[in-house]
């Protein structure tokens, strides 16, 4: 079996969504989480906080430099992420529309190296 990482990307913006609008998205979230526990698929998955919240460390000759910020601007960043199990591309890209159907945002689906999970 191969890992995938599927990649929540959301739009940058102020805040958090009213919860009238993020109730039923995380619901939905929540039950696909469940759904992949169920098939054996889930490995594990993480929300991140905002990208302003980030420091990059970056190499310099012998130095090593500390930056705060995201890595690049952009419209989206990464707001989470789901690290899967699945038999190949095509399973995984299913557990990619589902996660993309519940979070109504994209998902990047990309495998991970092997031996990169443990």
């Amino acid at each position: 079996m191969t890992h995938y990482l599927l990649s929540i990307y959301q739009p940058d913006g102020d805040g958090t969504p009213p919860p009238e609008f993020l109730e039923p998205i995380m619901r939905d979230v929540e039950a696909v989480k469940a759904e992949l526990k169920a098939a054996g698929a889930w490995v594990f998955s993480g929300g991140l906080h905002p990208p302003s919240t980030a420091t990059v460390v970056r190499r310099k000759d012998d130095e090593m430099l500390m930056t705060d910020g995201p890595y690049i601007e952009g419209k989206e960043h990464l707001g989470g992420f789901t690290v899967i199990e699945a038999p190949d591309l095509d399973a995984a890209l299913d557990w990619g529309r589902k996660l993309a159907r519940a979070t109504t945002l994209p998902i990047e689906v990309r495998p991970l190296q092997d031996g990169s999970c443990g």
